[in-house]
């Protein structure tokens, strides 16, 4: 921004004068002084004790001076000032020429008015800085001046008060009048003046000074409001807070004095553009010559100009860039005619410099307020309106002074930007927003219409209308100023007036400089801006690079540029920037031709000579020719030493690729491979002078080397040559190195292949490491180092010769193919594994592994299994070989050492428990060789080119094999596991026919010893049915109940006590327990199931095929849960089985309530019928006591048969009266509801319910033979 006055783009703030700081030497200590003696009313310079007030007037210094700086960018809107530091007597410059009591005052105007003729705007300039710097260090809003109250020394012995007070009242007249003589002249401009008084700590809490303060206000005529302040010393905490005070305070009379100028400037604008034509008065300063005065048009331009920079002033930046923008587009119409503003005039360009200026603090303010859109439209806009204007002006893009401007506008931009992002500038991220997940949208809802609105506006965003960071501007104002001195250069050469003032200033430039400049600050800022996950620059960071080293080449550093070219030059070659990297390398080369640099030059034609960088089809012999000019004529600067050319991170000389036929090879056997070097399309090397190629190998093996034969030059290069190697052995090493003699010249596009055999007495990995490739030429001795790739081309497989003439190729479509593995031959073992499945759960299953030696060599045998992991539920299952067993794996089972045709039998028993299913065991047998493999002597290799060539074979592992002679067999097995017994359940529950204790009795809240001690223990009886599902049947040792008996179950009895069930039992045989168990329900959780009570022990056999028995094995079964049904009201009627005729017999109803809340009504009704076969006695019709939860009642009957037979007894109805309760309000119940719920009554001789399925009740599983209950009636 130095090519513009700094006037126009600072940002201006309110101006404070402050005066009466000083800083002066600190004085020697002097005497105090008397009352007779006078001094001075502000002293400064303090005495020894008021020392305090010199270190005062420092800190206010720096406090009022740190407050605001001059600077370009300021975009914050806080009450401070520019602070001018001045003499308490300095003057301000004159309103007008005349002084105010000449008659002609009125009349007369500013020293800076185009209408002044002794003005540097007179008679048709637009703006002067001088009128800025005017309002920015000649003449304040503010005047504030710190003086020191003049404060009396104690009073002494004998010292009359009344000449003190006389003394103060003096020096407060004295000081009073200087102030008054200080608001003269600021009144004058209508400054606020503000005096500062400092005085002591004592003079503080004197009671004088508020009478002293006043008498001084009103004397000196200061303002009642923000006029007079009292400061004594303090500390510099309360420094800051004092300033920000006064400023607070001041600010608004600063802002009131901006507004009056304002409302001045709009006053004589409008008048001007009311008036319809100007004079120019008339003075006897004038000169008589002037013809062209402001036009209404400049008028205009200056007074929105003002008016802007006082709305600047007052930090009004919306109006600020309202009077702006006007006064830019007046501007605009000016330069639109050159009748106005004829072009390469003084006052044209002094337009020029204020339109750009303006352009400046526009888009400055649009950047304030973040329209960045905004801000780069106008300095686009701005560019292309004044690019027209400079065609029309005949300063087109074919001169330089375009350019020139051209280069200002972009570098100013730039700076404006970088001085933005180093405050509060934040520029916007063209990149599109990462998409948010799911969660952060939820949480975010209100959020997520502008994120898609964002994502929107990336997808469609020109970059033209993207604002980007300052290094992009730097740059193009570097690309500008290269132009301009293209341009410059051609004017140069073309000729004309070389005399011409805006030529000989572009002489004095140097444009290389300027360009160095700029393209060092944008690679600065290219690589801050750079995003933070980026590890390497980007690509146009390096090229601004590759410009700065083009630059210093074109300056003549060449040192410089060498340097740049190593660096962008590693990162093009790592990136495969093959495009780039041409130019790079070839001004490169230019660099070192320069500096004289042979060894450089060679290497870097070598490089060019495998990237084919400015050769061509037509020219393919061009590259090589300058080689080869460069090793004729040039000594290198180590000659008993070889120039090694590593091209390790850049494409290679020739294209090696080398190929084996096999993938694996046995020790001893020939493995065939070609080696195919094949020359760039446009790169010829029939004149290089290579000598040899050495071929290395993998491994400390001396190299096979290749001389070169020389053959007649004038024979054409054939497109495939082929060189035979012939066969050798890598491993033991040879002593001697190997040479073949060949021609190893390539022409265009051709290719030498190098075809042979290897073999190797070791285990190992066969490989070529690298090739070298050496020239010798006089005294240069170089040596080209060249590593195999896989291939040239990610998308071409390798290829295989198959003939020279005509040349045809045979793909090779494997990974591994640029290597072959030599391993041990492999050991003939034979594994069988025998086992009689399926495999029972609970068995150790036996798994026979037969290993046997089927090789000429005695092997040591060792075995590993594996068990896989099941996915079955609750799966249990071991291996177990010998001394070792394992969840898992076994290791290590030594089967000893095995001569040729000898066996071994290895038993493997896998236990299975849980759930059935298959079970996978892996079986690895590892066999080694006790004595060295023999090398048997291989056959002649079959030409892979013939119809009985191998095919391929798949990739391998590229793992090195190991120097052991070992050999591993694998085999997996699936083992079916089934269960050898089922079984299944059946309970059916019987309710207790004991009385049960009363509510009042103590046992009812006692527990007993045992379940079937308790009163409402319910007995249940569970059937269960064991089924043989094994296919071969198995053979039962025993089946015992192991009870496990609890507090709320008990088996009372159980029939496999008795019952002998051993035997051998086939297929779908079933064998059937019946158990009697006593269960006590749970009266706070009763759904909840009881534990079974104990569990079957089943011991049995496997019966293996030839009829023998397996080993013992054992299977549980335990009880199954037991949950009895629960009741509500019940009535249990228990009637005699067999009765004797005439001879009483009872019958009992017992009605229980086992509802847990609900009491029970009950009554009882028996129903006499006159054919009946009995008499009764007892109740017919009654009402028993209401039961409780809990509680029972019984009633009993007297039965005497009077007939024989099978005799029916009288029927009994219990009802339920608690629904026939009518509640008071309600209607009246219909007949079945006043006589109540009937109670079902069960047989206990019949009774017997299963597990509750539905009802909790248990009803829908009561078993009853019927609802007529009968008695066998005996004689």
């Amino acid at each position: 921004m130095n090519s513009y006055p700094p006037e126009l783009l600072v940002q201006l703030a309110p101006v404070m004068f402050v005066a009466g700081l000083d800083t002066q030497a600190q004085p020697q200590p002097q005497p105090p002084q008397t009352p007779a003696s006078p001094a001075p009313s502000t002293p400064i310079t303090p005495q020894t004790r008021q020392d305090a007030f010199y270190v005062l007037a420092m800190r206010l210094r720096d406090a009022l001076v740190s407050q605001r700086k001059v600077a370009i960018w300021q975009p914050e809107k806080s009450k401070t000032f520019q602070v001018v530091l001045v003499d308490k007597d300095v003057p301000f410059p004159p309103r007008k020429l005349l002084r105010p009591e000449d008659p002609q005052y009125s009349s007369s105007h500013s020293p800076l008015s185009p209408l002044t003729p002794s003005s540097p705007l007179y008679p048709d300039g637009l703006i002067a800085p001088i009128w800025i710097r005017k309002h920015t260090t000649l003449v304040p809003s503010v005047f504030v001046v710190f003086m020191r109250i003049y404060e009396s020394p104690p009073l002494q012995p004998g010292q009359d008060e009344r000449e003190r007070e006389a003394e103060e009242r003096k020096r407060d007249s004295e000081l009073a009048a200087e102030i008054a003589q200080r608001k003269k002249s600021t009144n004058e401009r209508n400054i606020k003046l503000t005096a500062v008084l400092m005085a002591s700590r004592r003079m503080l809490d004197d009671p004088s000074l508020d009478a002293r303060l006043t008498f001084i206000r009103r004397q000196s005529g200061l303002d009642p409001r923000a006029a007079l302040f009292v400061l004594s010393p303090v500390s510099q905490a309360e420094i800051g807070d004092f300033v920000r005070s006064l400023q607070d305070a001041l600010y608004e009379p600063a802002l009131e004095y901006y507004t009056n100028h304002s409302k001045r400037v709009r006053r004589k604008r409008n008048r001007h553009s009311q008036a319809a034509s100007y004079q120019l008065p008339l003075s006897p300063l004038a000169s008589a010559g002037i013809a062209r005065p402001l036009r209404p048009e400049g008028w205009t331009v200056r007074y929105e100009y003002k008016m802007a920079c006082f709305a600047e002033f007052r930090g009004e930046d919306q109006v600020a860039l309202k009077h702006y923008q006007d006064a830019y587009s007046t501007l605009l119409i000016m330069f639109g005619s050159t009748a106005i503003l004829p072009p390469r005039t003084k006052r044209w360009a002094e337009a020029k410099v204020l339109a750009d200026c303006i352009n400046v603090k526009i888009v400055k303010l649009y950047l304030y307020n973040n329209e960045h859109s905004l801000a780069l439209s106008n300095q686009n806009s701005h560019m292309r309106k004044f690019a027209d204007f400079s065609r029309g002006w005949g300063i087109g893009e074919e001169t330089f002074e375009f350019w020139s401007w051209l280069a200002r506008q972009h570098r100013v931009f730039a700076e404006l930007l970088e001085q933005g992002t180093r405050s509060t500038l934040k520029i916007p991220s063209a990149y599109p927003t990462p998409t948010p997940s799911p969660a952060l949208i939820a949480a975010q809802a209100l959020e997520a219409s502008q994120i898609g609105l964002d994502a929107m506006r990336v997808l469609g965003l020109n970059p033209n209308q993207a604002l980007q960071h300052p290094g992009f501007y730097y740059y193009m104002a570097a690309r500008c100023t290269e132009r301009r001195r293209e341009r410059f250069l051609s004017a140069l050469e073309v000729g004309g007036d070389h005399n011409a003032p805006g030529f000989v200033n572009e002489r004095k430039v140097d444009h290389l400089t300027i360009v160095l400049e700029l393209y060092t600050r944008s690679y600065e800022l290219f690589k801050k801006w750079s995003p933070q996950n980026m590890q390497n620059p980007g690509r146009l960071t390096l090229w601004i690079a590759f410009r700065i080293a083009q630059t210093y080449y074109e300056s003549g550093k060449f040192d410089m540029a060498v340097r740049f070219f190593e660096r962008i030059a590693k990162t093009y070659r790592r990136e495969s920037w093959e495009s780039l990297l041409h130019p790079l390398l070839s001004q490169w080369y230019k660099c070192a031709q320069q500096l004289g640099d042979v060894d450089l030059s060679v290497r870097l034609l070598a490089e060019m000579l495998g990237y084919g960088a400015t050769s061509s089809a037509d020219d393919p012999d061009a590259l090589q020719e300058d080689l080869l000019a460069v090793l004729q004529s040039t000594v290198p600067s180590v000659t008993d030493e070889p120039l090694v050319v590593d091209l390790s991170e850049s494409k290679p000389i020739v294209d090696a690729a080398v190929v084996f036929w096999d993938p694996e090879v046995n020790v001893g056997d020939l493995a065939p491979f070609q080696i195919l070097l094949s020359s760039h399309p446009n790169v010829s090397l029939s004149s290089l002078p290579f000598t040899s190629l050495a071929i290395h190998f993998s491994g400390d093996v001396p190299p096979i080397v290749v001389r070169h034969t020389h053959n007649d030059d004038d024979t054409d290069i054939p497109p495939v040559q082929r060189i035979d190697l012939g066969e050798f052995v890598v491993s033991p090493a040879p002593s001697e190195t190997k040479e073949i003699e060949g021609s190893l010249r390539w022409g265009a596009g051709t290719t030498i292949v190098l075809t042979g055999s290897v073999s190797s007495n070791l285990p190992m990995n066969v490989s070529v490491s690298k090739l070298v490739l050496t020239i010798k030429e006089r005294s240069w001795w170089i040596e080209v180092p060249v590593v195999p790739s896989p291939s040239p081309s990610p998308l071409m497989a390798p290829r295989w010769l198959a003939s020279v003439n005509p040349p045809r190729f045979v793909p090779i479509r494997r990974e591994d193919h640029s290597g072959v593995r030599v391993h041990y031959r492999s050991h003939r073992v034979q594994v069988a594994i025998v086992h009689y499945g399926p495999a029972y759960l609970g068995e150790e299953f036996p798994i026979e592994i037969n290993v046997t030696n089927g090789d000429d060599r005695e092997l040591d045998i060792v075995v590993d299994v594996l068990l896989q992991p099941t996915e079955i539920d609750e799966a249990v299952n071991y291996i177990a070989m010998d001394d070792q067993r394992s969840t898992s794996l076994i290791k290590g089972i030594a089967c000893g050492s095995l001569a040729p045709g000898v066996s071994v039998l290895k038993k493997l028993y896998l236990t299975n428990t849980g759930a059935a299913g298959d079970r996978v065991v892996d079986i690895s047998v590892q066999s080694q060789s006790r004595t060295p493999a023999s090398t048997p002597t291989s056959p002649a290799p079959t030409s892979p080119t013939s119809p009985t060539s191998p095919v391929p074979a798949e990739p391998m592992s590229p793992n090195a094999p190991p120097m052991v002679d070992r050999t591993e067999t694998l085999r997996t097995i699936s083992v079916s596991t089934i269960a050898p017994l089922t079984i299944t359940h059946s309970t059916v529950y019987k309710r207790a026919t004991r009385p049960l204790p009363g509510l009042s009795d103590l046992r009812t809240y006692e527990s007993a010893k045992r379940p079937r001690d308790e009163a409402d223990a319910v007995e249940a009886e569970v059937t269960s049915t064991l089924t043989v599902a094994a296919p071969a049947g198995i053979v039962i040792e025993s089946v015992v109940l192991q009870r496990k008996d609890g507090e709320r179950a008990e088996v009372a009895d159980c029939s496999v006590d008795q019952d002998d069930l051993a035997g051998e039992w086939l297929a779908g045989d079933e064998l059937c327990d019946r158990c009697r168990i006593y269960v006590v329900p749970d009266e706070d959780v009763p759904e909840e199931p009881i534990q079974g009570p104990g569990e079957y022990e089943v011991t049995w056999h496997r019966v293996l095929p030839d009829g023998s028995q397996g080993a013992p094995a054992t299977s549980r079964f335990p009880l199954p849960p037991l949950q009895p049904p629960s009741d509500g009201l019940i009535a249990l009627l228990d009637a005699p089985t067999t009765a004797r005729l005439h001879t009483p017999a009872p019958l009992r109803l017992t009605v229980r309530n086992w509802h847990p809340t609900r009491s029970a009504n009950v009554t009882v009704q028996l129903e006499a019928d006159a054919a009946d076969a009995f008499v009764v006695a007892g109740l017919r019709h009654g009402r028993i006591p209401i039961l409780l939860p809990g509680a029972e009642e019984s009633v009993t009957w007297n039965l005497i048969p009077i007939e024989s037979g099978l005799a029916r007894v009288p029927r009994v109805k219990v009802l339920d009266r608690r629904s026939a309760v009518v509640v008071a309000g309600q209607s009246q119940p219909d007949a079945a509801q006043t006589e109540g719920d009937e109670v079902k009554i069960v047989d206990v001789r019949w009774e017997g319910r299963e597990e509750p399925e539905g009802d909790e009740t248990g009803h829908d599983g009561q078993l009853v033979k019927g609802q007529d209950v009968y008695v066998l009636v005996l004689p």
